[in-house]
């Protein structure tokens, strides 16, 4: 159950501006942010969105070659699927310590802190107002870094360890069933090394999104699964599965080192040091460092990212019991299926430093109309992406992955299991949209994980009685269920607890662009057969979706469409 994260402050109507510790100094209101709505911010997110973009495809196109190794290397058998178990491990660490919990904690965080540097500077309130240099004790950003830094490698690095040397109960727990558990043990201990690196690359990766810096945090995919690649390519012959463990252990590295001279040029690690020496001014610091990331803050967080990536491991218990090559079949589809939804959620990655530094200025509804354009836009791209994965997944699969030890019938049945995802695909994306702005807020509450909850447990009762009847089908209709419960809850909870959202309006946009989405997928659906060969049906069907896509929104008026037709009408005009 793929998704993000958010919860917030319990209101009616136009929440007021936040008090306590994310409340905005008084006073002058603050510059309008970069981004936020002015002719600078808007190219700023155009830029910042389109690097993202390219970076992140580029990311997908390796992640694809990386699958596509190991599916020719390995296959579908049982030794991939005791690789994927130990998988779990560093999935379940990205989407906690990167993508989860990691960003919504911290990205609020920095920007609430950038906020507040910035007002002391504006004001000169504050008793301690900031000195000409930038690292002095008493700057709010290098504060937060000295307070949260150190205590974090500890705890990853204890983290590590302990899945290293508890890896035969995780692998026991995980996949009871399994055929070969020491294989999969061998790996877990290899891919425990990625607790370390993806939690210290998902803080970087923060404090730079929140710096307005996107490129690094952008790269650290490409690095990640290039170094994956090599790695397995290298060690394979001596290791066999094993060297793809190893390799994720490495990437997981490559992420921290990719990203580490940005880290250095914006915050200054020198800094971390200097201020952990002066003692008198740590004691006054601490309190307000724990405010942005205290407990309250981080609790309902770390609750909602593990109810969320807790749908892995549903998936994997259930599918251990199955017939061998259940997992890899599981595995290999959502990894496709969810392809979509990595483009649709781009724009959201870009903005979300935006909505959470408009609500610590205590600018309700500039964050607001963000975030009603960004859920119509990454629908569109996710429910675009969907209708062409529904269409054309056989050929999608069979172009991707049918070589070597991957055989016609690891095709078909990856194809069909990856249709039934995809038709969860939207509340995914809705999901992982709707939780950021209840984080923004830095004082978030328990709505999100409740609402996560309630979707894991339909997860878990639909999969257990659907595995049974239906397999690896069954599974996975069972988390297109669970995620779609969770999006629908958090868009009814977003208006009362955190931003007056239309949400009938948006229900309506969302209505009608599913509506296209339904013609495009029975336009592609018919084409498909027209063609004999996977390639060409492939790339008839990339022109042929869209274009049924857009023409059935027109037809029902969808949001945000005839928008984007004319920008591009507009940029094409410009170009000739």
């Amino acid at each position: 159950m793929s998704t993000s994260t958010s919860t917030a402050t319990g209101v009616t109507g136009a929440p007021p501006p936040p008090s306590g510790p994310s409340a905005s100094p008084a006073a002058p209101a603050p510059a309008p942010a970069p981004g936020s709505g002015s002719a600078p911010g808007r190219r700023l997110v155009a830029r910042a969105a389109a690097a993202t973009a390219v970076l992140t495809a580029a990311g997908s196109f390796f992640g694809l070659v990386r699958d596509q190794t190991i599916a020719h290397l390995f296959g579908a058998g049982s030794e991939t699927d005791a690789f994927l178990v130990s998988w779990t491990v560093p999935e379940f660490a990205s989407t906690i310590l990167i993508e989860d919990a990691m960003a919504l904690v911290l990205v609020p965080a920095f920007s609430l802190a950038l906020s507040r540097r910035a007002a002391v500077r504006e004001t000169g309130k504050d008793a301690r107002a900031l000195p000409e240099d930038p690292a002095g004790p008493a700057d709010p950003v290098r504060a937060l870094l000295a307070a949260t830094f150190p205590r974090l490698l500890l705890a990853l690095a204890c983290a590590a360890a302990a899945v290293a040397l508890l890896a035969p109960s995780l692998v026991g727990t995980l996949a009871p069933g399994l055929a070969d558990p020491g294989l999969a043990v061998d790996c877990t201990r290899l891919t425990a090394v990625t607790v370390l690196g993806f939690g210290t690359a998902g803080y970087f990766s923060a404090a730079l999104r929140a710096h307005r810096s996107f490129t690094p945090p952008a790269a650290i995919y490409c690095a990640y699964n290039i170094t994956v690649i090599a790695v397995v390519l290298g060690l394979h012959a001596r290791w066999g599965v094993r060297a793809a463990a190893f390799g994720v252990a490495a990437g997981s590295l490559a992420m921290v080192l990719v990203q580490l001279p940005a880290f250095w040029r914006h915050l200054h690690l020198r800094a971390v040091a200097t201020l952990r020496a002066r003692r008198s001014a740590r004691a006054v610091r601490a309190p307000r460092a724990a405010a942005l990331v205290g407990w309250g803050v981080v609790a309902p967080v770390a609750v909602f990212a593990l109810s969320r990536q807790s749908q892995v491991l549903v998936e994997r218990f259930l599918a251990s019991g199955l017939p061998p090559g259940a997992i890899s079949h599981l595995n290999y589809a959502q990894k496709i299926a969810q392809l979509p939804m990595t483009f649709s959620l781009l724009l959201c990655t870009v903005t979300f430093p935006l909505v959470a530094r408009a609500m610590a200025d205590g600018r309700t509804e500039r964050a607001r109309r963000r975030v009603e354009r960004d859920l119509v836009l990454a629908a569109t791209v996710v429910l675009l992406g969907a209708a062409y994965v529904i269409a054309y997944a056989p050929q999608i699969v069979q172009l991707l992955f049918e070589r070597g030890a991957f055989g016609a019938a690891d095709t078909a049945a990856t194809a069909s299991v990856m249709r039934v995802y995809a038709t969860g695909l939207l509340g995914h994306c809705l999901a992982g949209a709707l939780v950021r702005p209840f984080f923004a807020t830095a004082r978030p509450v328990w709505y999100p994980a409740a609402a996560m909850a309630a979707g894991l447990l339909l997860t878990v009762v639909a999969g257990a009685l659907a595995a049974s009847r239906w397999g690896v089908h069954g599974i996975a209709a069972a988390n297109a269920a669970g995620i779609t419960t969770t999006a629908l809850l958090l868009l009814c909870g977003l208006r009362t607890r955190v931003l007056p959202v239309r949400v009938r309006a948006v229900a309506a946009g969302l209505v009608r662009l599913t509506l296209a989405a339904a013609a495009a997928t029975a336009a592609g659906l018919a084409a498909a057969p027209l063609l004999p060969s996977p390639l060409p049906t492939a790339a008839a069907g990339a022109l042929a979706v869209p274009a049924a896509f857009t023409a059935a929104a027109l037809a029902v008026r969808a949001p945000e469409v005839p928008q984007l037709l004319t920008a591009v009408t507009r940029r094409f005009r410009h170009a000739r």
